[in-house]
């Protein structure tokens, strides 16, 4: 009985929901560069401080949309340069967002969201990163 009791505790303390913080893209510098705001700044500053500056491609990467969107997940990265400023991180492209395309930066949610009954409930797998993906237009 009183490992049921135990796992149960457990089991209600794992299912206090953590919300996502807000991420919110947009379009500056004359529409050549984005702009990501809304992640911690706490895991920004560690990222900054203790990863090569190619980092934030893979963290937050940016790609154009295709034409049939089933195959998003097969585009390659659009290449670039990421910059941290004030909390806020600015992407600027090799080469020009193209006017009238739609691109998407995806990002990868890994501060919270993992709670024991998302993965019992199957929302989840283990190994599993969910992403977020934010679509934007030139």
């Amino acid at each position: 009985m009183k490992r049921q009791a135990l796992f149960f505790l457990l089991l209600c303390f794992g299912c206090g929901h953590r919300k996502a913080p807000a991420v919110h893209i947009s379009l500056v510098n004359n529409n050549q560069s984005i702009q990501f705001k809304g992640l911690d700044p706490a895991i920004m500053g560690e990222v900054t401080r203790n990863a090569s500056p190619g980092v934030w491609e893979n963290l937050i990467p940016v790609y154009r949309m295709p034409a049939d969107t089933d195959l998003k997940d097969y585009q390659p990265i659009q290449p670039g340069n990421y910059q941290v400023k004030d909390n806020v991180i600015v992407f600027t492209p090799d080469t020009p967002f193209t006017k009238g395309h739609t691109y998407f930066m995806r990002y990868y949610q890994f501060e919270g969201g993992t709670r024991p009954w998302d993965f019992i409930g199957g929302r989840k797998r283990l190994g599993s990163v969910s992403h977020q993906d934010l679509v934007f237009r030139d």
